[in-house]
């Protein structure tokens, strides 16, 4: 059985502003020639389909144009909730919309219940645990306490339960939106911490032959049966090195895996670039970043002026700006260190070079400091003097 696994479409999202509604759909437009071309069985999408939980109008009539195409090529297709979405709103409608062979798991009580596949070799059951939020689903999988990896653990021992009351030679797919210990963050990814530890271990997914996980943002490959596609775009410039892909998954007889890495349409390739100003401005290494989206962080070490306008003459698709100067001198090994022997007013001097590169505190706010330190000292030997 051949099975397309992605994930993470974040349908609504921009990045830096920037609208990304039509890299989305060029993405959905890809998925849909894939499933057509490739002589693919069944789709699996694991999670978070949309950005936020109350998704704008246009992701939402992006996400029904995919699932009617989906219908249309007559392909199985299993989603499940992801952290961003609204289990409760992605759902709607989902006894419905199974029956044309589109089946949304967003409801924590169904994990153990299997969509079931067919081809020559024989049943294929496909469980969808959607996002578990801890303290939302305890009860309901019988726990007091614990956080992701109790509440993931207990959901596959449902699944591990209902697939050995299944015939012999069963293959069983698991999808699941989890960060699993192992995987690569990047910084577009949503923190799931809350409620307990973030990350669960792979063995969670023992007894299964492929887990299709969702959540972080990088294709990666955990075990031969435990993979993330990542998401179909690029989100934070954290992912600037990553090959955004899909994974076509081959299912033997047997459950033995082999994948592929089908690419994903790229916008617009991203940039972080790093240096003084003029070196971004004028050095030929970056001339092939030129119509990428940019990332600069300048090394100057005051801020120069204008160095948006400056930067997008060269690079109009500059869309983060950062400032790191460079030391001038070595840091000292603390705070304490630093400040050894000083007044507070020579702090408080210190203080207003930093944040102002290159400029010097003016006569009137040194006269501004000095008549505040005086009245805190003033007040503070006036408290000091009262009777105990």
């Amino acid at each position: 059985m051949r099975l397309l696994h992605t994930s993470d479409w974040h349908l609504g999202r921009s990045f830096h502003r920037e609208s990304l509604h039509d890299a989305q759909r060029a993405f959905l437009d890809h998925l849909v020639a894939v499933v057509r071309d490739r002589g693919v069985d069944a789709v699996l999408v694991a999670g978070d389909v949309y950005d936020r939980a109350l998704p704008g109008l246009e992701a939402v009539a992006l996400f029904d144009d995919v699932l009617h195409r989906l219908a249309g090529l007559g392909v199985p297709t299993v989603f499940i909730s992801g952290n961003h979405d609204s289990a409760r709103r992605l759902g709607v409608g989902a006894g419905l919309i199974g029956r044309a062979g589109v089946h949304l798991r967003t409801d924590p009580g169904e994990c153990a219940e299997p969509v079931l596949l067919a081809d020559e070799h024989g049943p294929v059951a496909v469980y969808g645990l959607p996002y578990l939020e801890p303290t939302l689903v305890r009860e309901r999988f019988g726990l007091a306490r614990g956080g992701h990896a109790a509440v993931l653990g207990a959901a596959m021992e449902q699944v591990r339960a209902d697939l050995a009351a299944r015939p012999a030679g069963t293959r069983a797919v698991v999808l699941a939106h989890a960060f699993v210990t192992g995987g690569e963050p990047s910084d577009s990814e949503r923190d799931i911490a809350v409620g307990g530890v973030a990350a669960v271990p792979a063995s969670l997914f023992d007894g299964v032959h492929y887990a299709a996980l969702g959540h972080l943002h990088g294709c990666q490959t955990l075990a031969p049966h435990l993979r993330y596609s990542g998401s179909p775009l690029a989100y934070s410039f954290s992912e600037h090195e990553h090959r955004k892909s899909m994974w076509l998954v081959d299912l033997a007889a047997d459950g033995e895996v082999t994948a592929e890495r089908v690419p994903c349409p790229v916008p617009r390739p991203l940039a972080r670039l790093r240096g003084r100003l003029d070196e971004l401005l004028t050095d030929e290494r970056y001339t092939a970043d030129e119509q990428s989206w940019v990332q600069a962080t300048l090394t100057d070490p005051s801020r120069p002026s204008e160095p948006m306008e400056r930067l997008r003459r060269r690079f109009p698709h500059t869309l983060q700006l950062l400032f790191e100067p460079e030391e001038t001198a070595p840091a000292a090994s603390s705070y304490a260190a630093r400040v050894g022997g000083r007044t507070d007013l020579e702090i408080a001097e210190g203080f207003l070079r930093h944040v102002r590169p290159g400029a010097e505190p003016d006569p009137q706010e040194l006269d501004w400091l000095r008549e505040g330190f005086e009245r805190v000292r003033e007040t503070t030997d006036r408290k000091a003097e009262l009777p105990r």
